[in-house]
């Protein structure tokens, strides 16, 4: 017979089988949370130690689906400890001149980066309430208090989730649930290491950050562990950057 698995609570993380969410999904499971990855894939990030693996729950998602996301959330909650956190980590980036960006691409950002942090988090609600509260941490960006050229509805969605963070973080305070606001820098992922290595881009990020380097998911996934493992609680509504300070760089 397996042992048993003892853990504080579980978490939900969406978009949790790549890049940030990736890494988010690893630290929280190294920190000894059970871990719901919601995916549209049904996927869980890959790692070779099996006391990690037997923490990462697959769980299909779809973010845009309100239905799925409800099923699945439901399916959380029957985790060890019960949905004691979730992190909105799944997100879209897409990069178009504005004059020239459709409509349909600029709902489809919004629906993705804002929209769903909203709905996942509202369903999550029942679920947190009922664990006696939590905490939610939104994955946002400093480009939300950027000016960034062709980059109009990604600033636009990230800005919404900090003021989504600040709204729910006053209303479900009675409940026990406090919402921060994780907000990354130019961060390295398997999905753009490449163009992080050198280049244009890498040229300009050595100029611009002024520690001279991106910084890299496993950071921000630490600080996602750190604000589990600490339970601050009088920690709410804020939104923390982890850019290496470029956005107050002059």
């Amino acid at each position: 017979m397996a042992a048993q698995i003892t853990t504080p609570g579980t978490i939900a993380v969406t978009g949790a089988n790549r890049g940030i969410g990736a890494a988010i999904a690893l630290a929280l499971a190294r920190a000894g949370y059970g871990v719901a990855c919601l995916t549209r894939s049904g996927g869980v990030p890959e790692t070779g130690d099996s006391d990690l693996r037997a923490r990462l729950v697959p769980i299909r998602c779809d973010v845009l689906d309100e239905k799925s996301v409800s099923a699945a959330l439901a399916q959380a909650a029957k985790g060890a400890g019960g949905l004691i956190g979730l992190v909105n980590n799944a997100g879209l980036h897409t990069d178009a001149k504005s004059a020239e960006l459709a409509t349909a691409d600029y709902e489809r950002l919004m629906a993705i980066n804002a929209t769903a942090v909203f709905v996942v988090a509202r369903e999550a609600h029942p679920h947190l309430v009922r664990a006696g509260g939590g905490l939610i941490v939104n994955i946002g960006s400093f480009f939300d208090k950027l000016g960034v050229k062709r980059n109009l509805a990604y600033c636009a969605s990230k800005a919404a989730v900090g003021a989504i963070t600040r709204c729910l973080a006053v209303e479900w305070a009675a409940d026990n649930i406090r919402v921060v606001d994780v907000a990354p820098g130019y961060i390295v992922t398997d999905l753009n290491r490449e163009m992080m290595a050198a280049g244009p881009l890498r040229a300009y990020l050595d100029k611009r950050i002024p520690r001279g380097e991106p910084g890299s998911a496993d950071e921000v996934a630490r600080l996602v562990a750190a604000l589990y493992r600490e339970d601050l609680r009088f920690l709410s509504g804020e939104t923390i950057y982890i850019d290496g300070a470029q956005g107050i760089a002059h």
